[in-house]
This record gives structure tokens, sequence and C-alpha cells, in this order.
């Protein structure tokens, strides 16, 4: 637990550091907080924040700078967030996210996110519900079959599958008027649940299909699993903090090109209410220490299904960072939600 005296100087050096990019040295922290303290008491109370680990002294300098567990105290117990839509101009940003498209929703709310932040905008795209509509089978050749799945919004998904031995258009045609009048509906995983407790009394071809069926849509969900729309990654070679170190830029581009780490992080965040903040080094969520995000879940007639948010160093004023995410993601909210 820190007294005031010690949160008044952390607070302080935190949004000078922010501002500045410069370590903070004890003199510009006295003059800083408005603190009539002696140096030598400053110097005391920095080598106490220091050794809890929450500044950190470089080499090339004699000012100290946060650590990501000085960000965090920062974050959790002094920030303090403007309302929402205040000096943000949130209207002015409608225009921009029309309900006409939802990919260009998307698309554009990430370039609204870079834009505003001048850092990194990402946004998910809208999950799709993995459920059987309607299937068919076609018969192409000797033990080859087309499925077709047909989702509810009328996505229309093909797959050529190859059988232990060959089913006549028949009997494709009674297995999918089967599979149809007793799955439609379900989920993916309801299907493969069902499944595994019926098909032991399904007829031979139609439990072969049906599985069949199930590893097709599978396939399917795989291969629409929510991708994500990023805008403004260039920006980044301006941040002063990355701009120096070409090994700290190449493997965040890397992040960005591969995705994959991406899509966990904002998979967390969508389970989470409200903005999130993840700060770079202090776990295994954002491996890289120079690095933080801001996020926040959209959702879509009340029911959450994506992530946005802002990604840059450290280094970046999370008072605003909270602002543009929140007014963000409401503003996609109401514009997915529209008819």
């Amino acid at each position: 637990m820190l007294d005031e005296r010690s949160k008044s100087l952390l607070k302080t050096l935190v949004e000078r550091y922010i501002a500045d990019g410069q370590p903070v040295g004890s003199r510009t922290l006295s003059k800083a907080s408005g603190l009539e303290l002696s140096p030598a008491t400053i110097r005391n109370v920095m080598a106490d924040l220091e050794e809890l680990g929450l500044i950190a002294s470089p080499h090339t300098s004699a000012g100290r700078i946060p650590t990501p567990k000085g960000y965090r105290l920062f974050v959790d117990t002094m920030l303090t967030a403007k309302p929402a839509g205040s000096g943000m101009g949130g209207g002015a940003l409608e225009p921009h996210l029309q309900p006409d498209q939802p990919q260009r929703v998307i698309a554009n709310a990430a370039q609204i996110l870079s834009n505003l932040s001048s850092f990194v905008g990402v946004v998910t795209t809208p999950r799709k519900a993995s459920v059987f509509h309607h299937i068919e089978f076609l018969r192409l050749g000797e033990r080859r079959v087309l499925v077709i799945l047909v989702a509810p919004d009328g996505d229309v998904q093909n797959r050529v599958i190859f059988t232990a031995q060959d089913i006549n258009q028949g009997q494709l045609l009674e297995a999918s008027n089967y599979i149809n009048a007793h799955y439609a509906g379900l989920t993916i995983e309801a299907v493969r649940e069902r499944l595994k407790h019926e098909v032991d009394a399904l007829r031979g071809e139609i439990a072969m299909l049906m599985q069949a069926a199930v590893q097709a849509g599978t396939e399917v969900m795989e291969g629409n699993q929510e991708q994500m729309v990023i805008s403004g990654e260039r920006n980044l070679l301006t941040v002063q903090d990355f701009s120096h170190d070409m090994g700290s830029l190449r493997r965040l581009f890397d992040l960005f090109e591969q995705k994959t780490q991406l899509m966990r992080l904002l998979d967390v965040s969508s389970r989470a209410e409200g903005v999130r903040i993840y700060i770079g080094g202090e776990s295994q969520v954002v491996p890289f220490e120079e690095l933080s995000i801001v996020s926040a879940p959209y959702e879509v007639d009340g029911q959450v299904v994506g992530t946005l948010g802002v990604i840059g160093p450290t280094r970046m004023a999370y008072d605003r960072m909270i602002q543009i995410v929140d007014i963000t993601s409401r503003l996609v909210t109401n514009a997915l939600s529209q008819k």
C-alpha cells in the first residue's frame, strides 16, 4: 500500500512520462507535483517506488520511467477517465458507421480507431452462428460427394468429401432429407454431441454422411472464425518508443501479420464487460513489454459478437484511448443493431 504522497508522485511521474517520453528526474517531479517536498525526500520516495517495482531507472539517465506494474497501478487506481463523448465529437463519427454493409462498418471503425489514436485500430468481424439450416449431397463421381451447407443467413459453403464406398444419388437424397428433418436448426456442436449417441442407430451411409457433414461444417466454422480488420500499422513507425528498435518493430509487424496471438487476446476481451486495458509485460496475454491494448466488446441486438481496440506503446494517453474505444464500441453496436 502506498501513502498519498507516494501515490501523488507516482501519478505525476507517469503523466509526465506519457506526455514527454523522457525519464523523469526528481527536480521535474518536484515542480510538476506541486508538493512542497525537498529533493532528498523525493529521491527517497522514488527509491521506495523503484524497490516496489513500480518505476525503473534506465541506465542512460538519472530519471525514472514507469514499469508495467507502475502503469497497471496508475490505470487501476489513479486514472480519471472523462465521460464518454466528452470532447471527442462522437456524433461527427456516426456518418462513417452507417449500417448499410456490416463489413464496411467494421473497416471504417478500424480506421476511426487508428485516426483518433494515431496508433493501430483493430476490429474483429462479427462471429457467424455455426448452425445447420439445410444440407444437400451431390454425387460427383465414384466415392466423391459434394456437400452443400446452407447457413440461416443464406450463406452457402461447399466441401468435397471422399466416401469409403460408392453411394448413389438416391441414397444421398434420402440422407440429406433425413439430416434436414432431424438436425436442421442445431449448432454444429449440438449435432456433434447428438451424433455420439445416435450414430450406432443410424443406417450406415446416413451415419457416414452425417459425420462427414459435421466435419465439413466444422471446417466451414473454423474457416469463418472471426477474422479482423487492422488499420494504421504504419503509425507505429513514427512512435518514438519503437522507431529506434527494429527488433521490436519486426515482432510487432509479425503479430499483425499472423494475427493468431492477437485473436486470442481479443477473444479474452470479448468475454469482459466494458473497456479493458492490457499492459505489455505484465502477463502472457500481451507478451510484448512495449505494447498496450485498450479494447472493448461490441454487440448486435444485445449479443456480444466481436471486439475492437487500440494497440499502441505502453506510453499512451490511457484516458483518451478509453474514450476513443468506448465511443467507437457504442457506435459500432448501434450501427450493426439497426435493421
